[in-house]
């Protein structure tokens, strides 16, 4: 099949609004095959919305598409400056443009970037996420498959989002219970038009999680409530062993002031 690049330049030869509402439209464009390299052009004219009239290039002459259009291409077949001029345009400046176009584009129409394919899961009771990130252009698929079969069951499609630095991401989820059967499954990213394929599969050991594993967190969870209640305790004794000490030293106090106290009031009834 002919790998072909169009390009429409839409010019409005004239454009006749009559009492009726008649509207009159001709449309030149040019086409490169770039397999062979060589231009062709077209020069199509409707009127209200149906085939009117069609240039023929090699013998430059109108072709008349509908009956109502006989006696305008007799007319436009003596206007010979309409048609070197179309000539003109479908020959040289089509062309030149479409091909200046092509080269200053080339880098982002022909571009196509493979992403980074990975899996994802939140919990062992989530789907499992299969993200791609980082291709171009958006034309993209991605699916999952069982035993080498696109699947739709227990599959959630997330749409096309764009990148910072304008390549694409997606997310296609699947929901498997059993995880004996993970294997069986596959991740299918394939750029539309491209033959390669990016196929991952469903492995376990290459899931990426946020989640910490339960053997990894029962020591460090242990390990703080052991040092709470030492320091809870050491404060509890310290606290006690204040208080005590200070009781001991009033208690001593007091009963160093009290014979004092005795003998004054001795002293001052034997005065009497």
């Amino acid at each position: 099949m002919k790998n072909q690049m169009c390009l429409f330049f839409l010019l409005f030869l004239f454009c006749h609004i009559s009492s009726a509402g008649a509207i009159l439209q001709c449309i030149p464009g040019c086409e490169l095959d770039e397999t062979t390299g060589q231009f062709s052009g077209f020069v199509h004219c409707g009127y209200n919305g149906e085939d009117f009239l069609r240039l023929d290039l090699k013998t430059l002459k109108w072709i008349a598409l509908s009956p109502q259009a006989s006696i305008v291409k007799q007319i436009w077949d003596r206007n010979t400056t309409i048609i070197e001029y179309y000539k003109d345009l479908i020959n040289h400046r089509f062309p030149y443009l479409l091909q200046r176009f092509l080269e200053y584009g080339r880098s982002s129409v022909m571009r196509t970037d493979l992403p980074s394919v990975s899996l994802l899961q939140k919990t062992p009771s989530s789907a499992v996420s299969c993200h791609a990130t980082g291709f171009y252009p958006d034309r993209a698929l991605m699916f999952w498959s069982k035993d080498g079969e696109e699947i739709h069951e227990g599959v959630e499609h997330g749409e096309i989002l764009p990148n910072h630095d304008g390549t694409f991401q997606m997310t296609v989820d699947l929901n498997v219970s059993s995880a004996e059967e993970w294997r069986r499954y596959n991740c299918v990213f394939q750029l539309v038009g491209a033959v390669d394929r990016i196929i991952t599969e469903l492995d376990g050991t290459l899931i990426r999680t946020n989640r910490v594993k339960p053997d990894n967190l029962t020591i460090p969870v242990i390990a703080a409530v052991v040092v709470v209640v030492v320091v809870f305790t050491l404060v509890v004794m310290a606290t006690a062993g204040g208080y005590m000490f200070h009781k001991k030293k009033k208690e001593a106090e007091d009963s160093t002031e009290l014979p004092e106290a005795t003998n004054l009031n001795t002293e001052t009834n034997t005065a009497h």
